[in-house]
Order: structure tokens, then sequence, then C-alpha cells
């Protein structure tokens, strides 16, 4: 049974208890590459430099848009998220700073955008707008910790996308029917009822039928991301019982499946055998 002590340092690895600072800071360490002028914003993730640089704006998903995709439907609120970013950005000066790698398959520059002389940071700005959703790879993680703080307030305002049901957290009791949400990102948030390894990979249940209710997968190779203990990490074997969120693609394997790469892509919403937290009032507020 793992001790208090380690729970809370779980709790504080995964997000749950996370660290903000203002939007204008620069959240953590990372290289600076040339910077350049925005010719051209393309989506609510992605513009270009008038040098002719494409730039994927790494650690965030906006609504996409076909960009000449044959028979690609937008996804809601795909213009309005290409508006906010043409405002913040269009015809400005920006800095890049990297963290990961730099470059994706595309060729396109993967970077954190800082923009004028404020260095408003453009990644949190849209976040913190509910104009996109955070999207960390395990190569490219860095700053996420401060991305979920600001998108949970996004998201409990139901700014942009989160009034949209689209976009909606989905419970994990909920996914017994795909209805058509397979090949779509998620973030889906339920009990674990059962962490095992089987295999050569870890599974998360959060049903007893494996077979038929949502599942999270992680492969051998990814496991030693999550910290030591084997086959089972410690941080993973320790959330049997608690509440968490992960986000990721959906996909239709023995039920409804999300594959974990990377600590990043879970948030610890209660731990194993907590009270769940009680909404604050006014009045529970300590007096002056």
């Amino acid at each position: 049974m793992p001790s208090f002590l380690s729970l809370i340092a779980l709790f504080l690895t995964l997000g749950a208890v996370l660290w903000t600072e203002p939007a204008w800071a620069e959240p953590c360490a990372m290289r600076e590459l040339p910077g350049g002028v925005v010719e051209e914003v393309i989506d609510g993730d992605t513009a270009r430099l008038a040098d002719g640089r494409e730039i994927r704006f790494v650690g965030i998903q906006a609504p996409k848009l076909p960009l000449g995709r044959k028979g690609f439907m937008p996804w809601p609120l795909a213009e309005e998220a290409r508006a906010a970013a043409a405002e913040l950005m269009l015809g400005k000066d920006v800095a890049l700073r990297v963290d990961g790698r730099s470059v994706d398959r595309h060729g396109r520059v993967l970077a954190h955008l800082f923009v004028g002389e404020e260095k408003i940071w453009v990644q949190r700005a849209l976040v913190e707008q509910g104009w996109a959703r955070v999207y960390s790879f395990a190569d490219n993680y860095g700053c996420t910790l401060e991305l979920l703080e600001v998108e949970g307030e996004a998201r409990r305002a139901l700014r942009g996308i989160w009034a949209h049901p689209f976009y909606a957290v989905r419970s994990a009791d909920d996914l017994k029917k795909l209805e058509g949400l397979t090949g779509s990102f998620q973030l889906i948030e339920g009990e674990v009822i059962d962490v095992s390894y089987v295999k050569s990979k870890l599974y998360m249940n959060f049903a007893h039928n494996w077979r038929r209710d949502f599942t999270v997968t992680i492969t051998k190779r990814d496991l030693r991301r999550f910290g030591p203990g084997k086959p089972v990490p410690d941080m993973l074997a320790a959330l049997k019982g608690g509440v968490i969120r992960v986000r990721g693609w959906l996909r239709d394997r023995n039920g409804p499946e999300i594959v974990l790469t990377h600590p990043e892509q879970i948030e610890v919403l209660m731990l194993p055998g907590a009270p769940p937290a009680l909404p604050q009032t006014e009045e529970d507020e300590p007096g002056e």
C-alpha cells in the first residue's frame, strides 16, 4: 500500500495540483529558435511566418479545418479558433521556444510562441480563452502542467469549445457504444477498477467487462516513462480505486481504448480511498 507521502507526490506529479503563472511569463526552461513575423494563420494551432516556416503550436490542439483533405469534416468552432489565433498574432513579431522535438514529419516547426514585447504565451492564451485543448507527446511534453491548469479553468467556465457538446469530457461508463467516436481525440474520466500487466502491456480497466468497456493501454516500451516498479510502475499501481482523467485518440479494440505513452496524459481527480472534495462556497471562505 503506497504511503500517504508517495500518493501526494503522485498527485503532484500527474498534475492534480498545479502551479500557475501569468499568461505572459515564460513557463519553463526552453531553448530559443529564430523568431519572425506571422504572415498567415492557417488554423487555430498553425501559422506561417514571413520567411516561409510553418509553425505548429506544440502542446495544444485547436479544432481542425479540412485544409485540403478530401472528405474531412471541419470540427465545430474551427473557424472561431482560427480567428482567435489570428487576432492574437497575425502581422506581429513572435519569439519561438522549443522544449522537445523541434520539427515534425511534415517539416513544420514545433514551438511555443511568444507575441510582442509583452511575450504573451500564445498556447496559454488560446487555452485560457477556450479555443484549444492540451495535447502533448512523449517527445514533446514540456509546459503541459501549466496548460492543464488553465484548461481546467476554461472548461469550468464553459469558454469557447467547452460550451459545445463535441468537446465534452466523457465518462468511461458512457462509452459502451462508441457512437461514432472511434478515431477522435477525447478526454475521458472514471474510476480505475483494475491495473494489470498482460503479455507486455499494461491495462487500466474502468469496468469489469474488459472486452466491452473502456480500457487504457500502455506498451512495455512506454512504461519506463511512468517511473520505477516492475512490471507495473508504482505510480500506476497506486491509481487502482482512484478517479482519473485521460486524454488521447479513441480506438475500438475489445471496446473503446486509449493508448497512453507518457504521464502527462493522466490527471488524478481523486486518490484511492479519498472522499470527494466539496465545492467551496462564499460562506466557506475564511474572514479577513
